[in-house]
């Protein structure tokens, strides 16, 4: 299957290539931040048997906003 390149679609690429260059950094920076709080999140659900929970945080990259919001709100563990 052939794809068609129109001018637009290679000056979009041509963009986000530039984009990708100058950014790098930031790319970097996203992935220090969010590792972390995902890898924490993700022990959590687990140890909590929060399957739905573990594979929503699995699938869904949000740059650690939902998984802080699981850690601090949702994965408490429950009084004995």
């Amino acid at each position: 299957m052939e794809v068609l390149q129109t001018p637009e679609l290679q000056a979009a690429i041509q963009q986000q290539m530039t984009m990708l260059s100058t950014y790098w950094w930031a790319l970097i920076l996203l992935a220090v931040w969010s590792i972390p709080w995902k890898v924490i999140a993700l022990w959590r659900s687990a140890r909590n048997g929060h399957k739905v929970w573990f594979a929503f945080l699995m699938f869904c990259n949000t740059i650690g906003i939902l998984e802080i919001i699981y850690i601090f709100g949702f994965s408490k563990k429950k009084k004995k």
